[in-house]
């Protein structure tokens, strides 16, 4: 794993970008339903949106209905980290799929069990918050491994201050992988830029397919690039808007 530094290259016309919700686009926030779009960042998506040919995505761990509630209506979305998807102008009305009701149980057991910690059901994707009381998180980690022992089509995925319970194919990776795959993102160089662990699947995806990444924030990453918070990426983004 590298651990990027540099500024990232202003995007040309002929790039696919991927942009992760929380933590690159928004503040990471206690509660996530308070988590909305900076002013002024929907005008900037769309128009950058419109200068690759529509080829921008919110790539997101969210579920899809949530995501579509936050960002422009008019973009690409994936959410439920690309197990859901709804093209521009379209509304999410396919057929949400759920965890299994006896994991759902086990999970609910774990959470009451410790005060400050939520769960937060996504479709398939029950992620599991304790930002409210961080010093739960390695006691989490244990516990919910124990859980998910018993589910093997599930895995456990750890965030920032969030650990997710994720079906096989719950991947950004392989969201973006087959994105790239089908208009508009076909033949273009692929640019994913995000802030967490589950960017890392999507990071590695974009750099071998010959694009390129950028990591928000701290921490060894496989990008090959570096913006330090949300606002970097907002100036980012702004800087590639004034290039055309």
């Amino acid at each position: 794993m590298s651990n990027a530094q540099s500024f990232p290259p202003l995007l040309d016309r002929n790039a696919a970008l991927f942009l992760d919700f929380d933590g690159t686009l928004s503040p990471l926030q206690d509660d996530p339903d308070a988590v909305f779009l900076e002013p002024g960042m929907d005008a900037i998506l769309m128009k950058i949106s419109s200068m690759l040919g529509g080829a921008l995505a919110i790539l997101s761990g969210r579920d899809l209905t949530d995501l579509s509630k936050r960002v422009p209506n008019a973009l690409w979305r994936f959410g439920n980290h690309g197990l859901r998807a709804a093209a521009p102008g379209h509304a999410t009305t396919d057929k949400i799929p759920t965890a299994p009701d006896a994991l759902v149980t086990s999970l609910i057991t774990v959470v009451d069990s410790h005060a400050g910690v939520r769960l937060e059901e996504k479709g398939p994707v029950l992620a599991v918050h304790y930002r409210a009381a961080p010093e739960k998180g390695d006691e989490l980690t244990r516990q919910l491994e124990d859980v998910l022992s018993q589910h093997s089509d599930y895995s456990l995925q750890s965030g920032k201050m969030v650990l997710e319970a994720k079906p096989s194919g719950a991947n950004k990776g392989v969201c973006l992988q087959e994105a790239m795959e089908t208009a508009p993102f076909a033949g273009r160089t692929p640019v994913m830029i995000g802030d967490d662990k589950t960017d890392e699947d999507a990071f590695l995806v974009a750099n071998r397919l010959g694009g390129w990444s950028v990591k928000v924030g701290e921490g060894d990453s496989a990008a090959n690039y570096r913006l330090g918070s949300h606002h970097d990426v907002a100036a980012y983004l702004q800087q590639v808007l004034g290039k055309v």
